[in-house]
C-alpha cells in the first residue's frame, strides 16, 4: 500500500482519490482502500468500473466505489495501476444490494459480487463500441395491441393487481395458479405490457427446463432479440455481452436462473420468482444466498412489484403475507372449480369399498388409469425416488441395510434381465453383498424401503401392457410427450409436459416424502404433489388425481382441497410455536469439533440471541469444503428474533475476520437460513 511515494502533482486534478474494494474474498480485507488516480486515468477511472491495484506486492482486481477529494488514510497512497475497463459494471443499485446482503448473511462482499458480475470479456466490449446496439423497441416489431391480460381476472383482485403493476406501484403478491394454468403465458403477457410502457422485468426460474417454457411463451409476443436469457449454459463472452445489454437498457426483459437475480435491469418495475421453494435457487457457494432474498431486497430498495409464482407456498412467503408486506393472489371459487381434476385419496372407502389393489397400485388408481388409457390419454405416475430399489432395510427390525466394508447404504441396481434381478450392491463402494446380515439384530432378510422409478416403470409396463412406458428421472429427463395413451413414470420435478394434460395422475409412496426427518418435509411434499396435480386435465374433461395416502393427514387434506394458503399458514404456525425459521432467524455454523470451538470463542452474539448445539450434521447436508471423508462434522445454531438478523450477521462476520486473521486451518462453514435444517 505504501510502495509508491505520495506525489499529488501526478494525480488527477479533480477527485484525485479513488476508494476501491479489492476482490480478494478475504473477510479481513472486505473494506474500502484509498488509492490515488493518475492523471492519465482520470477520465477512465469512473465509479463502478474495474481497476487493477497493487496490494501487498501483488496485482489484484478491484472495483471503484467512489471518487473523492481527500483520503481517509493518513499515510502515503499508492496509485491505481490500470483501468481494466471503463464500463460501469457495479452501478449504485447493485452496490446497495450487495452491501445489504453481505450484512444480512455475514458475508464477504467479493463472494457475492462473484455471482453478480460476470467475468469481463474484451471482445464483447469491442464489439459493442464498434456497433452500438439498437434500443429495445428497435430489436423487434411490437404488436399494435396490448397482450391479453384477461386471464388475471380469474383471480381475486387480479385485475387491480395488474393495473398497479403497470402503473409502477410496488405491488407484491403470492400467486397460487389453478391446476392447468398457463403460468408462463400469463407472466409473459404481463411482462410485455410492462416493457411496452418503458419498465424493466426480471423473471427468475429454478432450472433450464422452465426457462425454455418461458422462452416459448415470450416468443409468441416479442422477437427473440427482445428477450434476454441468462443461464448456466452460456459461455463467458455471451454472458458478459448480455450483461452489458442489460446495463445499457437493451435487455429490458430478462429471464434467467439463480444468478440472474442480480441482473442490473434499468427501471426495474416487475420482478418474478417461480417456485421459490426449489433448492436450485440457493447458490451452492458461500454465502449461499437465496434468489428469493435477492428479489425481496430489490423490491424494497428499488420499489418494484414482486410476484411469488408457485402452485405451493413456502413458509417464508407466508410470513411476508402475514406481515402485510405481500398479499394473496388466489383464484375465485368458480375458476378453481372449472380447473380442478377429480381429487381422490386411496383410503376413501366410498370410492373403493373392496380395496382390491394391484400390487403397489390402489384399486381406485388402477380403474382411473385404465379409463384414461381407454380414452387414449396419457397417465402420470409420480414416485419419490429414482433408480431401481435405491434403499434396503432389515425385514425384522427395520434398520437400514449397510455395507459391511464401508458402511454405505445397500440398494438393488437395475438389471438387463427383469427375470434375473441384480444382487444387493453398495451405493458407495459398489461391492456386492449377497450374504448381508443386519448390524442390529443379525437377521439375513431384507426388504425395499422405497421402490425407484425404474422398478416402477418395469412393474407398470406389465400391468398396463401393451401401452408404452416412459421413464423420466435423474439425468434422463423427458421434457415433453406426444399425444396418445402411454404410461409416464417420473420423479418429482422430472414430469414431462403433456400438451392436452394427463387423464390420470397417481401419487405413490407418499409416506417416503412425508416421513423424511427434515424441517421442510411436508412443505416439499405438498410442492411436489401440487406440481404433478397441475398437469392433470380438469374433471369435466376426464382428469383425475389419486394420492395413495390417508385423507386425514393435514398435508394430504390441503392438497385435496387445493389449499396452499392453509397449508402454508399451518406450517408457519407450527414453526413459530417451535421457534424455528422463518419465524425466527437462524444461522448454522458447521465444522469439526476443533473448528467450532475456535469459532465460538471469537463469536460475540447480541443480547437475546441464543446458541444451540452442537449436534451432528444432518445426513442430507453437504460437509464443508476441505473436510477429509469420514471426518465427524458437527453443527451449531445461532437463533434470534428476526429484528436482530443484521446484528447476528455482523457478529458472524467479525468472528470470521478473527478466524482469518489467525489463519485458522480448520474448515468452518457459516450458512444463514439453511435449506437443509435437519
Amino acid at each position: 500500500m505504501t510502495d509508491a511515494p505520495f506525489a499529488p502533482a501526478a494525480a488527477a486534478e479533480k477527485l484525485p482519490v479513488a476508494r476501491v474494494l479489492p476482490l480478494l474474498g478475504l473477510p479481513q480485507l472486505d473494506r474500502p482502500f484509498d488509492y490515488l488516480v493518475p492523471r492519465a486515468l482520470a477520465e477512465e477511472a469512473v465509479v463502478g468500473c474495474r481497476v487493477r491495484i497493487r496490494f501487498h506486492g501483488q496485482l489484484v482486481n478491484a472495483l471503484v466505489l467512489e471518487r473523492c477529494a481527500t483520503p481517509t488514510h493518513d499515510g502515503k497512497l499508492s496509485y491505481l495501476k490500470d483501468v481494466i475497463s471503463s464500463e460501469v459494471v457495479y452501478p449504485p443499485q447493485l452496490r446497495r444490494l450487495v452491501d445489504f446482503l453481505a450484512e444480512y448473511y455475514g458475508a464477504t462482499r467479493s463472494n457475492i459480487i462473484r455471482s453478480a458480475i460476470p467475468t469481463r470479456h474484451a471482445r464483447a466490449e469491442r464489439a459493442r463500441k464498434e456497433n452500438m446496439p439498437p434500443t429495445w423497441e428497435e430489436l423487434g416489431k411490437l404488436a399494435t395491441e396490448d397482450p391479453d391480460l384477461s386471464a388475471w381476472g380469474n383471480y381475486v383482485f387480479g385485475e387491480s393487481f395488474v393495473d398497479s403493476v403497470r402503473k409502477g406501484s410496488p405491488a407484491r403478491a403470492a400467486w397460487q395458479p389453478v391446476p392447468g394454468e398457463q403460468v408462463a403465458a400469463m407472466l409473459a403477457a404481463l411482462s410485455v405490457s410492462v416493457a411496452r410502457d418503458g419498465g424493466g422485468v426480471l423473471i427468475i426460474v429454478p432450472d433450464a427446463r422452465m426457462q425454455a417454457r418461458f422462452e416459448s411463451a415470450f416468443r409468441e409476443l416479442i422477437s427473440a432479440r427482445q428477450l434476454t436469457l441468462l443461464g448456466a449454459g452460456l459461455g463467458p463472452e455471451s454472458r458478459y455481452r448480455r450483461y452489458l445489454d442489460i446495463l445499457h437498457g437493451q435487455g429490458r426483459i430478462v429471464v434467467g436462473t439463480r444468478s440472474a437475480a442480480y441482473a442490473p435491469v434499468q427501471i426495474l418495475r416487475l420482478a418474478v420468482i417461480v417456485d421459490d421453494g426449489d433448492d436450485n435457487l440457493v447458490d451452492p457457494r458461500a454465502p449461499y444466498v437465496h434468489s428469493r432474498e435477492v428479489l425481496v431486497t430489490r423490491s424494497a430498495q428499488e420499489g418494484c412489484a414482486l410476484i411469488f409464482a408457485s402452485y405451493s407456498r413456502t413458509a417464508e412467503v407466508q410470513l411476508l403475507v402475514s406481515s402485510g408486506w405481500a398479499h394473496n393472489l388466489v383464484a375465485g371459487a368458480d375458476a378453481l372449480a372449472e380447473s380442478m381434476p377429480e381429487m381422490i385419496a386411496s383410503t376413501d372407502t366410498s370410492e373403493d369399498p373392496d380395496d382390491v389393489s394391484r400390487g403397489r397400485l390402489p384399486a381406485i388408481a388402477f380403474r382411473r388409469a385404465k379409463a384414461a388409457l381407454r380414452e387414449e390419454l396419457p397417465i402420470l405416475v409420480q414416485v419419490p425416488r429414482k433408480g431401481y430399489v435405491p434403499t434396503l432395510s432389515c425385514r425384522s427390525c427395520g434398520a437400514p441395510a449397510r455395507c459391511r466394508w464401508c458402511n454405505g447404504p445397500l440398494g438393488i441396481p437395475p438389471s438387463d434381465n427383469p427375470d434375473d434381478p441384480a444382487p444387493p450392491t453398495c451405493r458407495w463402494c459398489g461391492r456386492i453383498d449377497i450374504h448381508h446380515r443386519c448390524h442390529s439384530c443379525g437377521s439375513t432378510k431384507i426388504r425395499p424401503v422405497v421402490v425407484g422409478s425404474e422398478r416402477t416403470a418395469e412393474e407398470f409396463g406389465r400391468i398396463f401392457s401393451p401401452f408404452p412406458v416412459v421413464a423420466s428421472s435423474g439425468e434422463r429427463i423427458v421434457d415433453d410427450i406426444p399425444e396418445g395413451p402411454r404410461v409416464v413414470v417420473a420423479t418429482p420435478g422430472a414430469e414431462p409436459y403433456a400438451p392436452e394434460g394427463y387423464g390420470a395422475v397417481m401419487l405413490l409412496d407418499t409416506w417416503a416424502m412425508l416421513g423424511r426427518q427434515d424441517l421442510r418435509a411436508h412443505e416439499e411434499a405438498y410442492a411436489h404433489w401440487s406440481r404433478a396435480v397441475s398437469l392433470a386435465r380438469p374433471r369435466e374433461r376426464g382428469g383425475a388425481v389419486v394420492i395413495d395416502a390417508d385423507a386425514a393427514v393435514p398435508t394430504v387434506a390441503d392438497l385435496l382441497a387445493w389449499d396452499a394458503v392453509g397449508a402454508a399458514n399451518r406450517e408457519l404456525a407450527d414453526r413459530t410455536a417451535a421457534a424455528l425459521p422463518p419465524a425466527f432467524h437462524v444461522a448454522a455454523v458447521d465444522g469439526t469439533e476443533e473448528g467450532l470451538r475456535n469459532f465460538m470463542e471469537s463469536l460475540e452474539v447480541p443480547s437475546g440471541a441464543e446458541i444451540l448445539g452442537p449436534v451432528d450434521l444432518p445426513r442430507n447436508a453437504r460437509p464443508p469444503a476441505g473436510v477429509e471423508p469420514g471426518t465427524p462434522i458437527q453443527r451449531m445454531l445461532v437463533r434470534c428474533d428476526r429484528r436482530q438478523a443484521r446484528a447476528v450477521g455482523a457478529a458472524l462476520k467479525a468472528a470470521q475476520v478473527v478466524r482469518a486473521t489467525r489463519k485458522d486451518p480448520t474448515p468452518v462453514r457459516v450458512v444463514v437460513d439453511p435449506i437443509n435444517f435437519g
